[in-house]
């Protein structure tokens, strides 16, 4: 498929100034080399990327936890995706970019990062994560480490085998997601039949340490 590449987007929904202006800027940049901009679609790092792509003439899309009609996307997303699956929404964003660039977050972004990595995204740690940069690899997807939005968006286009002005051809990558409604209620069944279940006998006490059948 040709297409632009998606560069994902991903930190804190409630991050300090310095990472918000951080965020910004990347996402100026994304737009600026004519990709385009994925992001969680809430505030904080989403809302700071996907300003910035807009303010750099780009376009942003949103995948957001909500379902329809339970929340809205921040302003500046221009493609709001409402998944209805809470933080499995994780996934998505993982599995739809072809790159990601994570700036400074909590677990959320932490496991986009370890998603991405496993299902073979590569990741740019931006001024941030220094502690997985410098450990063994998790796997063998490839990671950068960058101190600078341009450091950042440079070494994700490089990732993506990307040049700025250039074709990009690949598989457009949203997971086909089953409906879990049938799993839900199988699971819901077991608790409600185990809750019902008489109590087991409480089990014969262990012998002590060193003795068997009764004998040192």
């Amino acid at each position: 498929m040709i297409r632009k590449p998606i560069v994902g987007v991903m930190g804190g929904g409630a991050p300090d100034a310095a990472t918000y202006e951080q965020a910004r800027e990347v996402g100026r940049l994304i737009a600026a080399g004519g990709a385009l901009l994925l992001c969680g679609g809430c505030g904080g790092v989403m809302e700071a990327a996907a300003r910035g792509a807009r303010e750099g003439g780009g376009r942003s899309i949103g995948i957001l936890p909500y379902a329809p009609g339970e929340g809205a996307a921040n302003r500046f997303v221009d493609c709001a995706v409402f998944t209805g699956l809470g933080d499995g929404r994780n996934y998505v964003n993982a599995c739809t970019s072809d790159v990601l660039i994570a700036l400074r977050g909590g677990a959320g972004t932490l496991s986009e990062i370890a998603l991405a990595l496993k299902i073979g995204v590569p990741v740019v740690f931006l001024d941030a994560w220094d502690f997985l940069a410098a450990q063994p690899p998790l796997s063998a997807t490839p990671t950068a480490s960058a101190r600078s939005p341009r450091e950042a968006v440079a070494a994700a286009f490089k990732l993506a085998r990307f040049t700025p002005g250039g074709p990009f051809a690949a598989p457009f990558a949203y997971p086909a997601l089953p409906d879990q409604a049938a799993a839900r209620e199988q699971l819901r069944r077991f608790l409600v039949e185990d809750a019902e279940r008489p109590a087991a006998a409480a089990p014969a006490p262990l012998p002590p340490p060193g003795r068997r059948d009764g004998r040192c």
